[in-house]
């Protein structure tokens, strides 16, 4: 399952759906939770159902409202006649709260996505992830319920970056995702007619090591896209470094190009060949 835009779009908006697909994100989170108020919750429950027995030709995830609210079972009850691609689960609290959203899917093989780190007390089990990682189909992040439930007036600088206590739970979802053995997906930019700092955005993130991200406008999918894909540099050197290191068959490091390459960065060639279906 390639991740890397994953399109928000409203449960209680279907006409968006198909809308949606066209912007080619790789797939779409139908929102039953926070762009959806109490009174359409129903509507939108019967449209995600709806859509999913249509046989949509695009990879589909179905965020859900939270275990602690008593939506969060009818919402996996109305989707479990034609299940979803993965659910979402929102103010995900480490592997307790998988076990328990895996209870609920009465044996379903549904993967999770949660979001990792929206209440304080998700930020300290974060580690416990790679107890369930075979329930999981990624681990993501945001940056706006956290800040709301400590009563911090932002998350971000006045130019946009990440104040130090969210570059830190930013970090941490990052090095959890890896440490579970699943994508690392990144949060939302929410300027979605700022297209040069969406891209300077996503160039960070997939830097630091990121392999997706998410996206709450159509407009920004190709960004995405683009962004989270190896450049034509990138994959020369790649298969450059992999063809050294097949050449050479137990070196530990080797010298391409007049520089040292070592099996970190064979790791990473082959890393960056697979996001391309290359052969590594």
């Amino acid at each position: 399952m390639r991740l890397r835009s994953l399109l928000f779009v409203p449960g209680d908006r279907p006409e968006r759906f198909e809308k949606a697909v066209a912007s080619g994100a790789d797939a779409l989170i139908i929102d039953l939770e926070d762009s959806v108020a109490p009174e359409a919750k129903p509507a939108a429950r019967d449209n995600a159902a709806g859509w999913l027995q249509s046989s949509p030709q695009v990879t589909t995830f179905v965020r859900i409202n939270p275990l602690d609210t008593p939506f969060a079972l009818q919402d996996v009850d109305a989707l479990m006649a034609t299940p979803p691609d993965g659910i979402m689960l929102p103010k995900a609290e480490g592997a307790k709260g998988i076990r328990q959203l895996k209870d609920k899917l009465h044996g379903a093989p549904v993967p999770i996505l949660p979001i990792a780190c929206e209440t304080p007390a998700a930020v300290f089990t974060l580690g416990s992830y790679a107890e369930v990682s075979d329930a999981l189909v990624g681990l993501t992040w945001g940056a706006e319920d956290l800040p709301a439930a400590i009563g911090a007036s932002s998350a971000r600088e006045e130019g946009g970056l990440y104040t130090d206590p969210y570059k830190m739970v930013r970090s941490l979802v990052l090095f959890a995702a890896h440490a579970a053995g699943v994508a690392a997906i990144e949060t939302v930019y929410p300027d979605i007619r700022d297209e040069d700092g969406l891209a300077a955005y996503v160039s960070r993130g997939r830097r630091d090591g990121f392999t997706g991200m998410m996206a709450i406008h159509p407009a920004q999918v190709p960004v995405i896209n683009a962004g989270f894909m190896p450049s034509a540099e990138e994959l020369v050197h790649a298969r450059a470094v992999v063809d050294a290191f097949k050449a050479n068959p137990g070196a530990g490091a080797l010298k391409l190009d007049g520089k040292m390459i070592d099996v970190p960065h064979l790791k990473l060639a082959q890393r960056l060949l697979a996001q391309t279906d290359g052969a590594a």
